[in-house]
């Protein structure tokens, strides 16, 4: 097969924030926040140049091992080979290491970003390898599912392939989040867990998950029962004693509220009624911010003249 070519233009996409698990819904749940990373691409005549403004701007590499170049090159490997040069801009509004998904956002703006460079990426590169490709780079489907797809998603393994469905959540809900000054590592999260769990836990996660998709979609009064959850927040506590009191402390007020991801974030599933006395309640030591439900997932946009980083680059380079 022959390499591909790729558009002289620039594109720019544009990923969502998400929040993995929903309570119950380990490994399988997500939900696309709207919250938003942008990141422009241009193929060059040589070289590798990364700018990068916002969240990570003083952490993040500008080389190689940038989780984004990573992604792009992965999905170029897919797409028939590698452009001789890039140029890419990112504005980075999803914090990281919270539980927020920004390395989804990451990987998911990657290979989107390559195939939208590519001049007939789309058939080479059909939306179901999208998610593959994101699940296989990123290890599990929840996040990547949410970030592509949008809306509140469930996503599955089938005989090592990632599948998903997507379905619309109640225009009713409002997220707010609460995320802390300091990080927590998702492999540190995970080590926590045990090999196994009672057989009682496993059943009422797995009601609990059931009734979930049936709040989150149609019946939001539900969603304090539907969001209790026994396989994964109490035994990664110890790593996040705060956000664990504040859940409790949340729930215990009637508020529906669970570890974002990994954690450390937590975020409650307010309505619009409440959600400015929810967004009241964490404290000082919180950033709390309510947020929408992002509808589409990862996107590409028109390049503008103005607005952000990104997009004032692009239109300097186009």
């Amino acid at each position: 097969m022959a390499g591909p070519a790729f558009r002289a233009a620039a594109v720019r996409v544009r990923v969502p924030a998400t929040s993995a698990n929903l309570g119950p819904g380990f490994d399988a749940f997500g939900l696309a926040l709207g919250l938003y990373d942008d990141v422009v691409v241009r193929v060059a005549d040589s070289g590798l140049h990364v700018d990068i403004a916002g969240e990570g701007s003083e952490t993040l590499p500008r080389d190689e091992s940038h989780l984004l170049v990573r992604s792009l090159r992965t999905a170029f490997d897919v797409l028939g080979g590698q452009p001789r040069g890039l140029e890419i801009v990112c504005a980075n509004r999803i914090p990281h290491g919270r539980g927020l998904g920004s390395s989804s956002a990451a990987i998911c703006a990657g290979i989107v970003a390559a195939r939208a460079v590519t001049i007939g990426g789309e058939s080479r590169l059909d939306d179901a390898a999208l998610l593959e490709l994101a699940t296989e780079i990123e290890g599990h489907p929840d996040n990547v599912a949410a970030c592509l797809l949008g809306g509140f998603t469930l996503s599955w393994l089938e005989g090592g392939a990632a599948r998903a469905i997507r379905m619309e959540p109640s225009d009713s809900i409002v997220p707010v989040v609460f995320v802390p000054g300091r990080p927590v590592l998702t492999e540190t999260a995970r080590g926590l867990l045990p090999r196994t769990v009672p057989h009682v836990d496993a059943a009422t996660n797995a009601g609990r998950a059931a009734l979930l998709v049936e709040a989150l979609t149609r019946r939001p009064e539900l969603l304090l029962p539907a969001t209790e959850d026994r396989l994964h927040q109490d035994y990664r506590a110890p790593a996040m004693p705060e956000s664990a009191a504040l859940v409790e402390r949340l729930r215990a007020d009637g508020v529906p509220a669970v570890i974002s991801g990994a954690g450390p974030t937590v975020m409650a599933l307010a309505g619009h009624d409440t959600a400015d006395k929810v967004e009241a309640l964490a404290g000082a030591d919180w950033s709390a911010n309510r947020l929408g439900l992002d509808p589409q997932g990862a996107c590409v946009l028109p390049l503008a003249t103005t607005g952000t980083p990104a997009a004032d680059h692009a239109a300097d380079t186009d």
